[in-house]
């Protein structure tokens, strides 16, 4: 007899008698039927009651583990109604994901990553960066796919923490100590204004789609010189800003600086169940990233 392989178990097993299993269990067994081919590219996977059943496992374990596998790009729709569908490219996802992936320069890597947390029905974004531009622009994507109907979220909370406005930059600052404090001003200004444009752009949403919305910014009272980005308590997202000495006209004069180009800088990506590296990393970077944002960071109003 043929057994259509939707309405089958996963692997034709009973529910086992074994302890009850965690959700990185579950999500690193089904991960490995995926990448074996026991489960198929745009194969749709059984319902979470049947996965439940097989695992011996509560439904919320298994929506964490699919979600899990979600962030990795191994399976789409699983914020929808509908049971999961293994993802139909899993060549380019394992180029992309995973202990093995490549770093690629925050443009390339961020905004694809950013859409994917937006299919959650509640997004969780935390950002701690320079200026935000990175975020702003990644952002677009995901904005544009809500206004077209492919998006619907319930909730979006988004904190980000930038540099305090009263604190003397380690970078951009200009070569010679001398120098007036034009690369402060302009930084404020861009820092701003792009805070100001992804604040405007989210909370829009309240008004367009009855999305509840809420950004928050905090002021770090130091220059990080690192760029972190967590979505959805799955992955986090971790870059270097690596200073470059450079020159650029401002007020129409050319200013020697040290500064590094935020949007180039490598991404690393590390996610939950991935390994225990990854899941270690994951963990311990919402851990310093709530501790400064519950004890040393300030207020942050986006204005000059």
């Amino acid at each position: 007899m043929v057994v259509d392989p939707k309405h089958a178990s996963v692997n034709g097993r009973k529910r086992s008698q074994r302890p009850q299993k965690s959700h990185r269990e579950v999500a690193d067994e089904l991960r490995a039927r995926i990448r074996s081919g026991a489960l198929r590219p745009g194969q749709r996977m059984p319902t979470q009651a049947k996965l439940a059943d097989e695992f011996g496992v509560e439904r919320g374990a298994v929506r964490q583990a699919l979600r899990i596998l979600q962030s990795e790009h191994l399976l789409t729709n699983v914020s929808k109604g509908a049971p999961a569908t293994v993802a139909p490219d899993l060549g380019l996802t394992k180029a992309l994901t995973g202990p093995a992936a490549p770093p690629l320069p925050t443009m390339v890597a961020l905004a694809p990553r950013i859409a994917d947390a937006f299919a959650a029905p509640h997004v969780e974004v935390d950002a701690l960066c320079l200026t935000s531009v990175s975020l702003t622009l990644a952002i677009g994507e995901p904005l544009r796919q809500i206004h077209a109907g492919q998006l619907k979220p319930a909730k979006v909370d988004v904190r980000v923490m930038l540099p305090s406005r009263d604190i003397d930059l380690a970078f951009p600052t200009p070569v010679e100590s001398s120098a007036d404090g034009r690369l402060q001003r302009r930084w404020l200004a861009h820092r701003n204004a792009q805070g100001q444009v992804l604040q405007h752009n989210l909370l829009a949403l309240r008004a367009t789609h009855g999305i509840d919305v809420n950004v928050t910014f905090r002021a770090l009272p130091f220059t990080p010189p690192v760029k972190l980005y967590l979505l959805n308590g799955m992955e986090a997202l971790f870059a270097y800003y690596t200073l470059t000495r450079r020159k650029e006209e401002i007020d129409h004069e050319h200013l020697e600086m040290y500064d590094a180009t935020g949007t180039q800088s490598m991404l690393f990506a590390f996610e939950q169940g991935a390994g225990l590296r990854d899941t270690t990393f994951v963990e311990q970077s919402h851990l310093w990233f709530n501790a400064l944002w519950e004890t040393i960071s300030s207020e942050l109003t986006l204005t000059s």
